[in-house]
Formats: C-alpha cells, sequence, structure tokens
C-alpha cells in the first residue's frame, strides 16, 4: 500500500514558475519510481516526468524537456516537480504516481499506464 499526498500547484501567469510536491507514506521501497502526470480537460492522462529513487535517472516527456525538473528527497519521501517557463499549454490537473516496478523500466508511463497509485491532484492553472 502507498498512500500519496500532493501539494503546490497554483495559478500563474506565462513564463512564470511553480512547484509542486509529493510526500509518499507506505511501502515507499516496493516502488522503484515515482511520476508526474497531468490531464487536461477532454484530453487523456499524460506522463510529465519520471525519475529512478535508486539511481536518479530522469526522463522526460518532449513537450517539457528543459522546462521541467523532477527532483526525489529521499530524507522528506517527497518528489517534486519544478516548472519554469510555464504555458498556457501547461494547464492540467497534476497527479503524482507510483508506476509497477516492471513499469518503472518501460515507456509504458508516458500515456499513465502501469501506474499502481495516484495521488489526488493538483491544479496548475497558466494564464497567457
Amino acid at each position: 500500500q502507498l498512500h500519496l499526498v500532493e501539494s503546490g500547484g497554483g495559478s500563474v501567469e506565462a513564463g512564470g514558475s511553480l512547484r509542486v510536491a509529493c510526500q509518499l507514506f507506505g511501502q515507499i521501497d516496493a516502488f522503484d519510481c515515482m511520476g508526474w502526470f497531468r490531464q487536461a480537460p477532454g484530453k487523456e492522462r499524460e506522463g510529465v516526468a519520471l525519475i529512478n529513487r535508486y539511481d536518479g535517472a530522469t526522463y522526460y516527456a518532449d513537450s517539457v524537456k528543459g522546462r521541467f525538473t523532477i527532483f526525489y528527497n529521499n530524507v522528506k519521501s517527497t518528489v517534486y516537480l519544478q516548472m519554469n517557463n510555464l504555458k498556457p499549454e501547461d494547464a492540467a490537473m497534476y497527479y503524482c504516481g507510483a508506476p509497477g516496478k516492471y513499469d518503472c523500466y518501460s515507456e509504458s508511463w508516458r500515456h499513465a499506464s502501469g501506474v499502481d497509485y495516484w495521488g489526488q491532484g493538483t491544479q496548475v492553472t497558466v494564464s497567457s
């Protein structure tokens, strides 16, 4: 069992920055990686960024490369997503998720599949 509690998000003008956080509770060691995902109205949920908690490897959707950074604080058991130079198309509900052990090492996270646990979501709004 894993419980994910998100915080952060909010509203910002285009070009601004936001940080969202996701604290993990429960059987954290059972999950090698953590990811951030987003879903805009009328669109499917998509993977934004993924981090391997053990080797620190990070992976990003092409649309956010160079602007977003995912990182993990082992002491706080918290995964963060720093979002810079936000664009109106980044506006969405952002979710943290824990992919299953095998899905962690595949590309399935990019389609938001193979995720065993989800946070409740936090809204990010970007005005132009």
